[in-house]
């Protein structure tokens, strides 16, 4: 489960899975680090891509011998492995939130624009696995009218500026100042996606975020990789 102390830089993974593997094997061992089956992948290799991704990250953690590092849980540099499944669900929340418990996945998304009752399963099901549950608000004016319909709160509130949005409406903006409208209500976890630049998440820093989210820049793995991680992970504190 996420820790509400610390702030956290998410890297999706939209591209392949050998392009997903060639960046977890570059970026910095950190447990600030939240990766991403992305959308795409997801489509792509089905739960398969859940998998491999945590299947590379926790050999790049725990080294290939699992049972001999597990001995290290002491070291700075072992933590426990972290991948959001961003299966932007819209229906049947349990079944979705079951595929993600079974590609390994420590939390799961689900649209904010999807039915209550879809929500409000979803969430009663990630509780049961034990993931944490996770509202993607793209294309959701008022987050605030969502949260107050439901049974029980996410871990993880979604403020999220979508792609084609961002290309084709140039005055679409990150919508920053839902942040503390949820804090001031709420005390959950608030990750901003779709900005992708180092002022953008220094923004979303200043803000109050808590997780931001990032994939431009990790869609193909480049011999700047690693210190593009570095970078972004420097405005996380």
């Amino acid at each position: 489960m996420l820790d509400k102390k610390q702030k956290y830089l998410q890297i999706a993974l939209n591209s392949t899975l050998e392009e997903a593997k060639a960046i977890i094997s570059q970026i910095p061992l950190d447990k600030r680090i939240i990766l991403e089956a992305g959308t795409p992948l997801i489509k792509t290799y089905g739960l398969n891509a859940i998998r491999m991704i945590r299947n590379w990250w926790e050999e790049r953690i725990l080294g290939p011998s699992f049972q001999t590092q597990r001995i290290l849980q002491n070291s700075t540099k072992v933590f426990t492995p972290y991948v959001v499944a961003d299966l932007k669900c819209m229906d049947r929340g349990a079944r979705e939130v079951a595929i993600a418990k079974a590609g390994g996945a420590s939390g799961a998304v689900v649209l904010g624009q999807a039915p209550i009752e879809t929500i409000n399963s979803f969430i009663e099901e990630c509780e049961k696995y034990g993931l944490d549950s996770m509202i993607d608000m793209m294309n959701v004016k008022y987050s605030l009218e969502i949260l107050r319909q439901l049974k029980k709160l996410p871990n993880v509130v979604i403020l999220h500026r979508g792609v084609d949005e961002e290309a084709f409406n140039p005055e679409s903006e990150i919508p920053y100042h839902e942040i503390q409208r949820i804090k001031e209500n709420y005390d959950i976890l608030v990750a901003i996606a779709g900005g992708d630049t180092i002022q953008e998440v220094q923004r979303a820093i200043f803000n109050d975020a808590d997780i931001v989210v990032v994939w431009k820049s990790f869609y193909q793995s480049t011999a700047e990789t690693a210190k593009l991680a570095e970078e972004f992970l420097k405005e996380i504190r």
